[in-house]
């Protein structure tokens, strides 16, 4: 009996992770949302969601200080006023900063209004910790409701989703990861990774095998001919 209920549990594992992939490829190829630049050179933009984390952000700090890569970090505000000199280090060491919202929320199911307020109360408690004011977004499990994109971009935002997912949240092997990454790249490709988890009070997994992939990855795709720019230099070409 036991056995029927495990193979029906990881049945459905994969029928719901089918559908969200197909879902969020629906989305990455709406108008109005950026997941690819094409672009001139091999440029690339390494993106990190759901930060700052105490125990993860600054071990990936000091390997891309190390490998001398310049990332995008999507921030989420709620994590910024609980780790306000990690944020701080971000823009010091010359990453960009993304607006992830205040508190991490579905936004699928919020009004205009109030997608505007989570938005706006992140960026205010963004700029008034860093210094920075945001201009790209993403929205956290990047879902939003058909028609809020012009909204959104009437903020002053560009709103950046993925084209390549590190899938750094169920893949446990640095290696592994690389190679996924390193054999799918593509010109103007935004990788997502993440440097913490959904706010909640282990503030998500383990990001060991990310912090592990980052000299990695870059030594294979520099011997591909790849530089890693942030999301406003690949939106800017």
């Amino acid at each position: 009996m036991l056995i029927y209920i495990f193979i029906g549990a990881v049945l459905l594992f994969f029928l719901i992770a089918g559908f969200c992939v197909f879902f969020d490829q629906a989305i990455l190829t709406r108008k109005g949302t950026i997941y690819r630049v094409k672009s001139k050179g091999k440029r690339v933009a390494l993106t990190f969601d759901d930060g700052p984390s105490l125990e993860w952000t600054p071990k990936i700090l000091d390997e891309l200080k190390a490998s001398n890569i310049k990332a995008t970090f999507f921030l989420v505000g709620y994590h910024v006023q609980k780790y306000p000199d990690i944020a701080r280090r971000i823009v010091a060491e010359g990453h960009e900063v993304g607006n992830h919202g205040y508190a991490h929320s579905v936004m699928f199911y919020y009004t205009p209004a109030e997608i505007e307020e989570e938005i706006k109360y992140a960026e205010h408690v963004i700029r008034e910790i860093t210094g920075v004011t945001t201009k790209v977004f993403r929205p956290p499990k990047a879902w939003l409701q058909k028609g809020i994109k012009e909204k959104i971009k009437s903020m002053g935002y560009n709103i950046v989703l993925w084209s390549l997912n590190s899938k750094d949240w169920v893949m446990f092997n640095h290696k592994n990861i690389a190679k996924y990454i390193s054999s799918n790249i593509r010109n103007g490709d935004i990788l997502l990774f993440h440097d913490s988890g959904n706010v909640t009070k282990t503030e998500g997994g383990k990001r060991t095998q990310t912090v592990k992939c980052i000299s990695l990855l870059a030594k294979m795709l520099r011997e591909k001919g790849y530089e890693f720019v942030t999301t406003e230099e690949l939106i800017n070409g």
